[in-house]
């Protein structure tokens, strides 16, 4: 399937790496909004178009998959473009900056019969079911907790820092905490609690969440920009807990009893980079004539948006562009 990507950062780059090592994808187009950029991006990944404006390459007819890689700060506008120009759509997390605009691109991508999918990688990983098969077999009993950590010394990004980009810690690495408990316990939420520390610019630097679930079971998460935390993802039980490395790209899935004896440990498999998961998944889901991920369904991603928007609340912390 012919490729194209939006924006030539980081992030593009790791998925332009990937797509090179994969079967399934050609590195056909990229687009910048400096034309010279993309066209060193190109020739460094060995793609066949170069556009200096984001239109071009959703114009190019040959274009059957956009990966955008944008700040989420653009992510709106960024899909309503593709989905315009029919353009099936995979988008970095998070979505968009809040519920309103998620469900505004759900409604439009069904209006316009256009897939659409977030690329929120750990959704679409192998190691998810390898984690719900451990916790499903009963080995530590009943799970009744679950935490989360996930935090980088990300603080002197400027995307990271200014509320006008949709800033803070929340979107940028919290939105995997938020995942990693809705992929394991669900989504049937009672009530949802936080504490929050903020810049002096205005978005969130350090927080702690707990999701209260209707079934009695609890989330703990904690996410900020300062520190490099060990990002593990622990799971409680009457027998024992399990222990996931990297709640952000899993490693390792380890069992220990009560007696914190080591019983089971499993690595996940190699992959690439993480990304491919994703990629195959929206190829195979195109080819089948399906408009959306059944890892990510849209409605999944309005709902982590919802909870976000709750937590923003909570804080009196409203983006620029939220203020009309």
């Amino acid at each position: 399937m012919k490729m194209g990507i939006l924006a030539c950062g980081p992030m593009a780059e790791t998925f332009a790496r990937t797509l090179i090592q994969m079967e399934e994808a050609e590195c056909y187009a990229v687009a910048s909004r400096s034309l010279s950029r993309a066209e060193a991006f190109a020739r460094e990944y060995g793609f066949t178009k170069a556009y200096g404006s984001y239109e071009a390459l959703c114009e190019d007819p040959e274009v059957e998959l956009v990966y955008i890689a944008t700040p989420h700060s653009c992510h709106y506008e960024n899909m309503e473009l593709c989905i315009r120009h029919k353009k099936p759509v995979l988008c970095e997390k998070a979505f968009t900056i809040n519920a309103g605009e998620a469900r505004k691109i759900m409604e439009l991508a069904e209006q316009e019969q256009v897939f659409v999918a977030e690329a929120i990688w750990t959704r679409y990983m192998s190691s998810r079911q390898m984690i719900r098969e451990v916790v499903d077999s009963g080995i530590i009993g009943k799970v009744s907790v679950l935490t989360a950590n996930l935090s980088y010394p990300i603080s002197g990004k400027e995307r990271i820092m200014r509320p006008e980009l949709a800033g803070g810690a929340l979107l940028d690495i919290g939105v995997y905490g938020l995942n990693f408990a809705l992929m394991h316990f669900g989504t049937d939420i009672e009530r949802v609690e936080s504490s929050v520390r903020m810049t002096d610019t205005g978005v969130d630097a350090m927080e702690s969440i707990t999701l209260f679930f209707k079934d009695g079971r609890m989330a703990v998460l904690t996410h900020d920009i300062y520190s490099r935390s060990d990002r593990k993802g622990i799971f409680y039980g009457e027998k024992g807990y399990i222990v996931v490395e990297n709640i952000n790209n899993p490693r390792s899935i380890a069992v220990y009893d009560t007696e914190d004896r080591l019983l089971k440990q499993m690595d996940v498999p190699e992959q690439i980079s993480g990304y491919e998961y994703e990629v195959r998944e929206c190829i195979e889901a195109i080819r089948a004539g399906v408009m959306e991920s059944s890892s990510m369904p849209l409605s999944d991603s309005v709902r982590v948006m919802e909870i976000m928007d709750r937590l923003r609340k909570q804080w009196g912390m409203v983006y620029p562009r939220e203020i009309l």
